[in-house]
């Protein structure tokens, strides 16, 4: 770096302090300059102790932007007796990984000595090169330090998750960041001290208020409104609100695949309680993160079947409407009839009946290769049909009612039934109707014995929550 010391990091140790970013040059190097994350490093904690005490295993870091993923991975750079090598997944090749791993195999060998490979961003690493670390964490030839923002179940190989300890770090709070700023602000060495500065309180509440837990955008920001500003006739640079507003913008919401599927499965969950979060989360999906209405749309009509079904067959008719409505329209006219839909199906009487009928008719079709049709609902429109004995089905619009009681299922599941209807809406009229041709003995009472604990009313069922492959 033309000559200049360079910390493990990479990072130019430079006299003037203004030659490195204010964020760079305040990140902590110790546990106790540490900002948040109380359940993970404060006093006593495991990681902490693993940290002070040169003990790290292999771990994955997840959290939000600047929640300190890559700063834990700084201290932990700064007191290992160990080497420390960094690596951005976003240009690490294959070939990095495993240039790293045989130095680490001849480190370990010949000196004893421990290597920790942090990867930064380790999410932008595909499944293939995620698989090179295996060997070399497994054998424990490299200490392996991910850190990501993205769900690490949905974007890290399994086997790599397996071996290595998660700790989730979560969004920093106003009071952490301002804590941060204020530090920034009196640090003559590495913050801007060295100004004759004056932040207004209500520029500080700005900062922090809009970078939402990201210290690093705030200490940005706050650099930016510091060095654009010139100085009053006494020297003193003095950032108003109106300096802060300029000097941060509201972030654009990260909308990786993750965030997505979570707001999705939000929505999809909200249809089952809430009409205000259902339409909350649509809207913001669609305002925030840019995802297409059609995506809402879709896991609606699901959901109509999934969770409401018969109890107000109405539902789906209102979804489906509302995506045709949409293709029609466009949006934004066309967020309306897919309002409508979402507020009729949420306000709408709620049962997972048909979701546990179908569950039901899979579970029996799995339970046996084959199943034989009755003779008497087999195919008869050609001629000679009889003689393979293909006679005795019952027409049921000659019977009063326009229902008669006989064999439609296979022999096995003759007297199962798969579907039961609950109590709510539209289908507490379906039971009463079955009930009545059923009779009150028979397939009746057998089915009541089996069905037990699926006819009541499904408002209080613990199994609404459960997800379905078509569900969330």
């Amino acid at each position: 770096m033309n000559g200049k010391e360079a910390d493990l990091f990479g990072h130019a140790l430079e006299n003037d302090p203004r030659m490195r970013l204010l964020a760079d040059r305040m990140r902590p190097d110790t546990l106790d300059e540490f900002i948040g994350q109380e359940h993970l490093v404060g006093p006593g904690k495991l990681l902490r102790r693993a940290i002070e005490s040169d003990a790290v295993s292999s771990i994955i870091l997840f959290g939000p932007p600047g929640s300190g993923k890559t700063t834990l991975a700084h201290i932990i750079s700064k007191r290992t007796k160990g080497d420390f090598v960094r690596l951005n997944a976003v240009d690490a090749t294959v070939k990095d990984v495993r240039d790293v791993i045989e130095r680490a195999e001849r480190n370990r060998r010949l000196y004893g000595r421990k290597t920790i490979l942090f990867l930064d961003e380790v999410h932008r690493f595909n499944h293939a090169r995620q698989d090179a670390l295996l060997p070399a964490v497994e054998k424990g030839t490299i200490i392996f330090i991910g850190a990501t923002t993205e769900n690490p179940y949905h974007t890290i190989n399994g086997a790599l998750l397996s071996r290595s300890t998660l700790y989730r770090l979560y969004p920093l709070t106003r009071e952490h960041v301002l804590e941060a700023m204020r530090r920034a602000i009196a640090d003559p060495v590495k913050g801007l001290g060295f100004m004759k500065l004056r932040v207004d309180e209500d520029a500080m509440l700005h900062i922090a208020t809009v970078a939402n837990g990201d210290i690093r955008r705030a200490l940005s920001a706050l650099e930016l409104a510091a060095m654009a500003t010139p100085p009053g006739p006494d020297g003193t640079v003095h950032i108003t609100l109106q300096t802060a507003e300029e000097a941060i913008r509201q972030p654009t919401v990260q909308a990786d695949e993750s965030t997505q599927y979570d707001v999705l499965s939000a929505f999809h969950k909200s249809v089952r309680g809430s009409s205000d979060a259902a339409l909350f989360w649509f809207l913001y999906g669609v305002e925030k993160l840019g995802m297409d209405p059609l995506v809402f749309v879709r896991r609606l009509t699901v959901a109509c079947s999934e969770d409401i079904g018969l109890a107000n067959p109405q539902a789906l008719v209102q979804a489906v409407s509302a995506w045709q409505a949409y293709e029609r329209i466009g949006w934004p006219e066309g967020r309306l009839p897919i309002a409508q839909a979402i507020l009729f199906a949420v306000e709408s009487p709620k049962s997972n009946s048909v979701l546990r009928a179908v569950d039901n008719a899979m579970e029996a079709i799995a339970r046996q290769p084959s199943y034989e049709v009755p003779m008497h609902i087999r195919d008869n429109n050609y001629k000679s049909a009889a003689k393979l004995g293909h006679t005795g089905y019952k027409y049921p619009h000659d019977y009063p009612g326009h229902y008669v009681e006989q064999q439609y299922a296979p022999d096995p599941l003759k007297d199962r039934l798969f579907y039961h209807p609950t109590s709510q809406g539209m289908e507490e009229r379906i039971r009463a109707g079955r009930e009545r041709r059923l009779g009150m003995g028979g397939r009746a009472a057998e089915a009541r014995a089996n069905g037990a604990a699926d006819t009541r009313d499904d408002s209080s069922d613990a199994e609404q929550d459960k997800p379905s492959a078509a569900g969330t």
